[in-house]
């Protein structure tokens, strides 16, 4: 029986229905989590699927207004489960850990959206939590990023214009680089797949691809 798991984290409709969809980082990311997935069942490997909702909020999240749901082209089958969550991180109100735990999962690939919140986090309780951690990066998905200080009511067009605004690249460097030897190691879906080829497996060989080289995660090994 396999001991790895593949945890799909909120690749739902509610990031669709905001304006801010039109700048993601990965507008493929069905695609992406499609490989993964297949991958996934391939092996043997359990396959999670997370939901974000904030109920009574009235907005995206709200499982009242119907978008919390996988975006079209992802369906779970049978034995796999859906959770739904309310925290950043995929841990902390759903029963993940133990679904896993009677599973006898050591290992967890976590790719979705968004790449520095809700994924990132998510690979850093589960390292901190003993597991191993393998962070998708191309299968992440994040938005251009605010500074701290702009008003709430910033419209999306003064946040693009902000020059203290991040872009998508910076965010996902800024991820890679505090995951990557410390709490996950950091691959791409053609890495994990087992589909690199050409240039790519060449780099990913020499030590030069995306994730390759990196130090051996701080999880513990069962």
């Amino acid at each position: 029986m396999s001991r790895a798991a593949l945890v799909v984290i909120d690749v739902q409709e509610s990031f669709r229905q905001r304006d801010s969809w039109a700048y993601a980082s990965q507008p493929d990311i069905v695609g992406q989590v499609d490989r993964l997935v297949t991958a996934a069942r391939r092996r043997g490997d359990l396959v999670v699927w997370v939901l974000h909702a904030e109920p009574g909020s009235g907005g995206v999240f709200d499982p009242a207004n119907g978008h919390v749901r996988l975006i079209d082209g992802l369906t779970p089958v049978p034995g796999e489960p859906t959770l739904v969550k309310t925290s950043h991180n995929a841990f902390t109100t759903t029963n993940l850990q133990q679904l896993l735990t009677f599973a006898g999962i050591r290992d967890i690939t976590v790719c979705g959206i968004r790449t520095e919140q809700c994924v990132e986090t998510t690979a850093r309780v589960g390292c901190d939590l003993g597991y191993e951690m393998t962070f998708v990066t191309d299968a992440t998905v994040t938005f251009p990023t605010p500074h701290r200080d702009v008003p709430a009511t910033a419209t999306l067009a003064e946040i693009l214009a902000d020059p203290r605004t991040l872009s998508v690249e910076e965010m996902t460097a800024r991820t890679e680089y505090a995951l990557a030897g410390r709490f996950a190691t950091v691959r791409t879906v053609a890495e994990v797949t087992g589909t690199v080829t050409g240039r790519a497996a060449d780099a990913v060989g020499d030590g030069t691809g995306a994730g390759a080289g990196q130090p051996e995660p701080a999880g513990v090994r069962g």
